[in-house]
């Protein structure tokens, strides 16, 4: 049996003929396959025979949910589509016949639901609907349709929590959050019913988040709040929250100290608490309080805070390159916050220098031996020692020499560099090599600068012996004086050096004490460039001679002590007429001795000591002696005038040629030159003798003297 299928649609202008093809098979037989040729015609007749068609499957039968409205009442919304009912052909209309039901049918076959909804009830609820349909030939036919209204599933909007009581602070700013409803239910929304002014607080709609309007003052407000069902107003609650803005404390926590400033060694161990603040809070809430620690990255690797403690977090290594960087000092600040809704912080700075702790011992260099000439000359330098030491600052040492200088340890060092230095004779006939001991201290290590560590380091010196001649300038220390005078220069001395093999030539240098450029050297003779003084000057010069420019190079140092006067023209009165100039000319005296012969240095020093002391006794004696003697004389004689006795200067001149030719001298006699001619017998200057540092009146003219 073929049927047509339910709910088919059959239009002879669009489709007249349908092929079916069937299949049938009968048990152990084969399969049979026929077509069946469906053909439609037009027609003109109306049957309500059929079922109406509706969007419920299974018959003419809706089923449509009812939900709450406002009143308790269930319903649908008016004009919601409950069915919709078809008939061949689609040009008719539909016609409610019974007008017991609340349902409402378009002429179109739409049923709507009642606009004032449906009743409530747990129950399904089932209304018949007679329907009556005519086409526009005026053919009619009947039929019926149920819908059954079910019970509604939709959840009504509900406040979990209808009061609540919110405080917040003073000062909260506008648009902060103060609190946030939640209903539930469908499509909710949110809205403040009470108060309407002033308006303080505003609610979002779709969140329920409540915020400020503007900033809140100390008040007490009840707002009433409304959740409804943005589809269905009716089905809606309220909730009541109870505002109080609380005012607050706003002074920040106290702290002691307030500042705190540190002095640690930088051997202090890590978790060592530098500080414990005491801290209060105004509110009382001190268990609310918060340490935090800001600064530089340098500060806060190295220290942390536990608490209120402010601990050493690593070693703070005082040699290290970046505890150095930083000058040894660290800054931090200490940040004390009181918790809140509106927090309040107090700052503390910190200081903390850290000091030098002498830690290491200094370590001696690696292979300390040095070779020098046994030709070596005073002041040469041998070697250097450099000893390093671990402390800051590095390397900060002192040497010294264990023992004294002498025949056995012709060496001194440097106490900074660390340079030996010869300061004596080498014999290489008697000393092979010698053996020093030397001290090496550190230095500027420690706060405490009585805590000082050092170790003795030994040191070899070697000779090495020349064979070739010793070169020797005899004497070594010279002590000269001249007089300032005309001319582009003026010679000084001659020096005496022998010792070149081969008898090659010896070569001659200014090494020191010509600042000024006073003197110049030609060959082994010494000038001086005049510049008339103003007043005596003594010049020290150092002369190094050297030779030997086939082999190794020999040198010697020879000191000059020069003592320039400047040029004067005294005119002294006089008794006779007769004068008698003869020519100047440089005498120069000098003596050799057989004894020992000190080092350089200690002949220079001690002749300066002794000239100074010598200088300052005559000054002292003459002050004393002549004040006595000038008064007397003065007393019988006219002022200005030195009257002598003839035979009295010839005695004072014999005595004094005597003295003069038995007792040699070490240098020259020091001679005061005068432009004009002065008579003979009498005396137009005066001067010390350099031997005995004795006073003597002199005659410029002809070399007269008077000892005093």
């Amino acid at each position: 049996q073929v049927t047509l299928r339910a709910g088919a649609e059959l239009d002879a202008h669009r489709v007249n003929q349908y092929t079916l093809t069937l299949r049938a098979a009968c048990p152990g037989e084969e399969e049979v396959e026929e077509r069946l040729f469906v053909q439609v015609t037009a027609g003109e007749v109306l049957r309500c025979d059929a079922p109406f068609t509706v969007p419920v499957a299974g018959g003419p039968r809706s089923r449509s949910p009812h939900s709450l409205e406002d009143g308790g009442t269930l319903g649908m919304e008016e004009g919601t589509e409950v069915a919709t009912l078809l008939l061949l052909p689609v040009s008719l209309q539909f016609r409610l016949r019974n007008q017991d039901t609340p349902l409402m049918l378009t002429h179109r076959g739409l049923v709507l639901a009642p606009a004032s909804g449906f009743d409530p009830s747990k129950d399904t609820q089932t209304f018949r609907l007679e329907i009556e349909v005519m086409d526009r030939h005026g053919n009619n036919c009947s039929g019926a349709v149920t819908v059954e209204v079910l019970p509604s599933q939709r959840p009504t909007v509900t406040f979990h929590e209808p009061q609540r009581a919110v405080t917040v602070p003073e000062g909260t700013s506008p648009l902060e959050v103060i609190t946030q409803v939640h209903a539930s239910g469908d499509n909710v929304r949110y809205a403040i019913l009470a108060p309407t002014v002033p308006v303080l607080f505003t609610i979002d709609e779709v969140t329920g988040e409540i915020r400020s309007t503007r900033r809140l003052e100390v008040s007490h407000t009840r707002l009433l709040i409304r959740a409804y069902n943005a589809l269905h107003p009716a089905d809606h609650a309220t909730a009541t929250i109870n505002v109080t803005v609380q005012g607050m404390d706003r002074r920040a926590p106290s702290c002691v100290p307030a500042i705190s400033v540190f002095q640690v060694p930088e051997t202090v161990s890590p978790g060592t608490t530098l500080v414990t603040l005491r801290c209060t809070d105004p509110t009382g809430a001190e268990d609310c309080l918060h340490y935090g620690l800001e600064g530089p990255p340098a500060s806060l690797s190295r220290f942390r805070m536990e608490g209120p403690e402010l601990q050493v977090n690593t070693t703070l290594d005082y040699d290290s390159e970046a505890v150095a960087a930083v000058g040894f000092q660290f800054t931090a600040t200490i940040v004390v916050t009181a918790g809140g809704q509106s927090p309040r912080s107090t700052r503390v700075p910190v200081l903390v220098t850290v000091t030098p702790v002498n830690e290491f011992t200094p370590a001696c260099p690696n292979g300390a031996d040095f070779t020098v000439l046994e030709t070596a000359a005073f002041g040469s330098t041998v070697g250097r020692v450099a000893g390093s030491d671990r402390d800051y600052p590095p390397d900060s040492l002192e040497y010294s020499l264990e023992g004294d200088t002498g025949p056995t340890q012709p060496f001194s060092i440097d106490t900074r560099t660390g340079d030996i230095r010869v300061v004596g004779p080498l014999d290489s006939q008697r000393y092979k090599n010698y053996r020093l001991m030397v001290r090496l201290t550190d230095t500027h290590n420690d706060l405490d600068p009585a805590k000082r560590q050092s170790c003795l380091c030994e040191v070899v010196v070697r000779l090495q012996a020349v064979p070739n001649q010793l070169l020797v300038c005899t004497p070594e220390v010279q002590e000269l004086r001249i007089t300032a005078g005309l001319g582009s220069r003026q010679p000084v001395t001659r020096l005496a050096c022998q010792g070149s093999p081969n008898g090659a030539a010896l070569a001659y240098a200014i090494a020191g004490g010509n600042e000024d450029g006073r003197f110049w050297l030609e060959g082994n003779t010494l000038f001086y460039l005049p510049n008339d003084p103003a007043e005596p000057r003594t010049f020290v010069l150092l002369v190094e001679v050297w030779g030997g420019a086939g082999g190794p190079r020999r040198s010697t140092v020879v000191a000059l002590v020069v003592h320039v006067t400047p040029r004067t023209t005294p005119v002294p009165p006089s008794t006779t007429t007769q004068h008698t100039t003869l020519q100047k000319e440089l005498l120069v005296i000098t003596r050799t001795e057989a004894a020992w012969l000190p080092p350089a240095w200690f002949v220079t020093v001690l002749t300066i000591s002794s000239a100074l002391l010598l200088a300052v006794l005559g000054c002292v004696a003459r002050s004393l002696l002549l004040m006595a003697a000038f008064c007397s004389s003065r007393s019988n004689q006219a002022p200005g005038k030195l009257l002598l006795d003839k035979s009295s200067w010839d005695e004072v001149e014999r005595r004094g040629g005597e003295e003069e030719r038995g007792r040699p001298h070490a240098s020259s006699p020091v001679r005061a030159s005068a432009p004009s001619p002065v008579a003979q017998g009498q005396f137009d200057g005066r001067a010390q003798d350099p031997r005995t540092g004795r006073d003597y009146l002199f005659n410029s003219v002809t070399g007269a003297r008077r000892w005093i």
